[in-house]
């Protein structure tokens, strides 16, 4: 049996090289792609008929879609609507990405660094450049406190550049570690339950009981993305 880590293996299916650059299209690149239209095919699908009274299709897309408004309007307020788009497509993303991977012999592209360091960077140049577009230079203000004594700026603003800078490294860390080990302890999990045949109930037990707290972890991991982009979006609006 294969090792529990070979299930985060990137692998060509069709080699593309640009230049010096492996351009190649892999099996990460694929699951992003199905990942897209689970999302594209959930909502049309579910939103086609826009009937008074929803089936449960529409009822769960029209859930999906309240949840997310709610997020919005709860933590980065009435000015938080144009953002919506983005902040919804990132859920959506995110969650497809992590319930793909519960999958027997998928792939989970968010057990990968480079994809949700990817993701949590583009936030972090969005909401800056958010931030920069509404308040300007008075953008800057944000990393010495009103009311702090000058005496202290030494010291503060080199620790507030430091934690806003580290937004990415912490967002994109939080949710691939998670699901890395998650499905690592899953792997595990399986090897003990095949090495010892007949006497693997224990540890089946177990794995069975884990993929019901990961499906959990994949659902809570997208909320916690989701709503740490809500709170960043805050701060660039209201600055504080």
């Amino acid at each position: 049996m294969a090792g529990p880590l070979e299930q985060f293996q990137v692998k060509p299916l069709l080699p593309i090289t640009v230049g010096t650059t492996d351009a190649s299209f892999t099996n990460a690149s694929l699951f992003m792609v199905i990942a897209v239209a689970v999302v594209t095919i959930f909502l049309v699908g579910g939103m086609r008929r826009r009937a008074l009274i929803p089936g449960r299709w529409q009822s769960m897309a029209e859930m999906s879609y309240d949840f997310v408004a709610g997020m919005v309007r709860d933590n980065v307020g009435s000015k938080g609507r144009q953002y919506f788009p983005l902040i919804f497509s990132l859920f959506m993303f995110i969650l497809a990405g992590n319930l793909l991977g519960m999958i027997p012999f998928s792939f989970t592209f968010t057990s990968h660094i480079i994809v949700t360091f990817a993701l949590a960077a583009f936030v972090f140049v969005v909401v800056t450049l958010v931030a920069l577009a509404k308040h300007g230079l008075h953008f800057f203000s944000y990393f010495f406190p009103q009311g702090a004594p000058l005496a202290t700026a030494p010291l503060i603003i080199p620790i507030e550049i430091l934690s806003y800078l580290s937004r990415p490294v912490s967002l994109s860390i939080r949710l691939f570690a998670n699901m890395m080990a998650g499905h690592t302890m899953l792997k595990v999990f399986a090897i003990f339950t095949v090495a010892m045949g007949f006497f693997g109930f224990a540890p089946l037990a177990v794995n069975v009981a884990l993929i019901g707290f990961e499906i959990l972890v994949a659902v809570l991991q997208a909320y916690v993305f989701t709503i740490l982009t809500c709170l960043y979006l805050h701060d660039a609006i209201h600055l504080h």
